[in-house]
């Protein structure tokens, strides 16, 4: 019989490192705090980032957990938790980043707040598949740019996983949804009902084709570089241009003689400096009441992953072959190990 007192998790060393499936105390739910049984772990490109060292943003120092997202079941409560009870199914952005153990291991001690009870219809690995990317939409469209009905919405990467949600949203609100990606991302993003958009054509081009040459009222940027400058050309007059990866140096002009604005999305914030948590267990509760009503559709891949075989997850996320969001079961029996994952280590690299 397992130890009540070790769990077992995945953990990284140094950079670049092979990860290691090791045995290690269980963590104890402190004041308002609760203890998590994780069903299922998301993974997350930034998850790949924090491994080899490239995410000094996340400010998660090594040896760590690795994982962001959770779904799974309350096993106890901490002193002062009146909103989650013992048995609860919960899921959340959990971990994983500013020194707090992550997502990919069988328990964690979560801040109450950044959790909301997992959406009814949806399994644990779907919901898994759900806390980072959909608050990073909710927190520019919604929270930033305000989206409301009649407008129109243009999404640079369309059929990442932020931009499904992106999608999504703006449908849901009663916004048109336009999509800019690579072919390969059609799809995707005709499925949900969004206008596709190949992203070899010039900006000018779609602004004409489907806008008349306005514009679009609200753009989400989720790519950065090129795809941000492209967005200052893309949004109408007063519009508003939104990236959460607007982390280089651009030319405001495009934007400034629009009379447009600009906002910035770091959906990390509320896990690195404690602001905003409660606010972060809200747009979840929005998320599942979405869920559950059919306006929201996880993008989960069908592919299966375990502890055992995270490695080869990173693998196929840093090698940008991954299609949909890449979900790890966490079950199994208890041992130690360093997973056989360094040739996807060395891809890494």
């Amino acid at each position: 019989m397992p130890s009540t007192d070790t769990m077992r998790a995945v953990i990284v060393d140094e950079d670049g490192a092979a990860l290691r499936l090791a045995v290690v105390p269980r963590p104890s739910p402190g004041p308002g705090q609760v203890l998590v049984r994780i069903a299922a772990s998301g993974t997350n490109p930034l998850d790949v980032k924090i491994r080899m060292g490239a995410a000094p943003h996340a400010r998660h120092p090594l040896p760590a957990v690795l994982g962001i997202d959770l779904a799974g079941t309350v096993e106890t409560v901490g002193e002062g938790i009146t909103s989650l009870r013992v048995g609860d199914e919960v899921y959340g952005m959990a971990g994983g980043v500013g020194g707090y153990q992550g997502t990919l291991a069988e328990y964690a001690a979560v801040d109450a707040a950044l959790l909301a009870r997992k959406p009814v219809n949806l399994t644990f690995r779907q919901a898994a598949a759900l806390p980072l990317v959909f608050i990073t939409a909710w927190e520019g469209l919604v929270d930033r740019a305000g989206v409301r009905a009649g407008q129109t919405v243009l999404v640079q990467g369309g059929a990442g996983g932020v931009g499904q949600m992106v999608i999504q949203l703006a449908l849901a609100r009663g916004a048109a949804a336009f999509a800019v990606g690579a072919p390969e991302g059609r799809l995707a993003v005709e499925r949900l009902g969004a206008t596709f958009v190949e992203r070899s054509e010039p900006v000018g081009d779609y602004v004409t084709r489907l806008s008349g040459g306005k514009g679009f009222d609200l753009v989400y940027d989720t790519a950065g570089g090129a795809a941000l400058d492209a967005s200052f050309l893309a949004v109408r007059r007063f519009g508003h241009v939104v990236s959460c990866l607007g982390w280089g140096t651009h030319a405001l002009a495009p934007l400034s003689f629009r009379a447009a604005s600009y906002s910035g999305v770091f959906t990390l914030l509320p896990l690195l400096t404690g602001d905003g948590r409660a606010h972060h267990g809200e747009i979840l509760a929005e998320a599942a009441r979405m869920a559950d009503s059919g306006k929201l559709v996880p993008p989960l891949s069908a592919q299966r992953f375990t502890l055992e075989s995270v490695g080869e997850a990173h693998r196929l996320i840093a090698g940008g072959t991954a299609r949909g969001k890449l979900v790890v079961d966490v079950a199994g029996d208890s041992k130690e190990a360093v997973l056989p994952d360094d040739d996807g280590a060395a891809a890494l690299r």
